[in-house]
């Protein structure tokens, strides 16, 4: 797949702007889609992606792994829940912003306590309404992810040259490392499990195991499911070493999501990857985790044109021959040519072949590319949470 090159700078000024649209989005070709603003006001560059769920779109947008991206919802109608303090997966929006079909719906339902729109601004959230998601998801598909930047202009106030030079010189995310970004500053003790129904959140009372968390970008609801498997967790930041993990005496180690190209990462996780391999520790890695992972074994990874993300990716596992219904969100995957022997591939993408799932031979260590915490299937991959804890029980 070929990618467009840039155009060379040029002036954007002669645009014909239509009646009323104060927000833009320019791609790094010159294309200019204009629109209406939605969220806060301001200018933010990203590489332009396109998730297919329907659902979750405030999970989305607080997911740490889509730092340095904007994200195109190729479902129309975003907003219809509301949002509500709940339904974070981090403390901070990593995002870059989002853009959606029509304007943002108003909520109806019983777990809303905001409208989209104002919560998008209390995040600092930019985002752009009235584009024709489908067209840009052909264009994404077709070209791959393209850099671009998003305006919504105070006042109506648009610099298309400057948002063009912004898109074009912005290096996008191959060699970036993006999880020291999104990483916890100091360690924490996690012990809360997952929301129910009528109970809402509970509490890891009567842990039995300890897991360290290497925090790359950890979505909440990871911890919580650790958690919720009978896990206390302690969270440490992605720059920890070896050292540093195994002097807490875990019983497991766990190697979360996140953003960036994992090559760039794994200059420093690498080898403290390597250090708990080296002592036997069960190893749990989910998405960039599972990429990690895959760099301490040998392998390579390689930017995807356009990535996987969706909460409707079919996945198999070779071992059982059961197919899951995955939620995901990476533009990096494994190369499998590069795999050494003693690792081998335990799921694969029913969409593309990818690499979806590692263990090592005769080891207590896997991984998997997608989220099981997630729940689009809505529980077909719980299952590997419990596969850890067995780990731990047999080591």
């Amino acid at each position: 797949m070929t990618k467009t090159p840039p155009v060379p700078s040029a002036s954007l000024s002669s645009t014909p702007r239509p009646t009323g649209a104060n927000a833009a989005l320019v791609l790094a070709d010159g294309t200019v889609l204009w629109g209406l603003g939605a969220g806060a006001f301001g200018q933010a560059v990203g590489e332009v992606v396109f998730n297919t769920a329907i659902t979750g779109y405030q999970e989305v947008l607080t997911d740490p792994s889509y730092a340095g991206q904007i994200i195109t919802f190729t479902f129309p109608h975003i907003g219809n829940v509301g949002a509500n303090p709940e339904d974070f997966e981090a403390t901070n929006v990593a995002a870059r912003g989002c853009i959606l079909r029509a304007d943002v719906t108003d909520p109806s339902n019983w777990r809303s306590t905001q409208h989209l729109d104002k919560w998008l601004i209390s995040q600092n959230i930019i985002g752009i309404t009235g584009i024709d998601t489908r067209a840009l998801t052909r264009r994404i598909r077709s070209l791959g992810a393209p850099n671009g930047t998003i305006v919504h202009g105070q006042d109506g106030k648009i610099d298309l040259d400057a948002a063009l030079a912004a898109a074009q010189s912005w290096p996008g995310l191959e060699g970036m490392d993006l999880a020291k970004e999104v990483t916890c500053s100091q360690s924490y003790t996690w012990e809360q499990t997952e929301w129910r129904l009528g109970r809402n959140f509970g509490h890891q009372n009567s842990p039995k195991y300890h897991v360290v968390a290497l925090d790359f970008g950890a979505k909440r609801n990871i911890l919580r499911c650790l958690a919720g498997a009978g896990c206390r967790v302690t969270v440490l930041p992605a720059q920890a070493t070896a050292e540093d993990i195994l002097r807490l005496k875990p019983d497991g180690v766990f190697l979360s999501n996140g953003p960036g190209d994992p090559a760039a990462t794994g200059e420093y996780a690498v080898p403290a990857i390597r250090g708990v391999l080296d002592k036997g520790k069960p190893l749990f890695g989910i998405c960039l985790g599972h990429q990690m992972l895959a760099l301490a074994l040998g392998a390579k990874t390689y930017k995807m044109d356009i990535g996987h993300r969706g909460a409707n990716h079919p996945v198999k596992d070779l071992v059982t021959g059961k197919v899951e219904i995955t939620s995901q969100n990476h533009g990096f995957a494994v190369d499998e040519a590069s795999l050494p022997s003693g690792v081998t591939i335990t799921h694969r993408s029913l969409f593309d072949g990818t690499v979806e799932g590692l263990s090592v031979d005769g080891r207590p260590v896997f991984s998997v590319q997608y989220h099981p915490e997630a729940s689009p299937g809505p529980q077909d991959a719980h299952y590997l949470f419990r596969r850890f804890v067995d780990l731990m029980d047999r080591t």
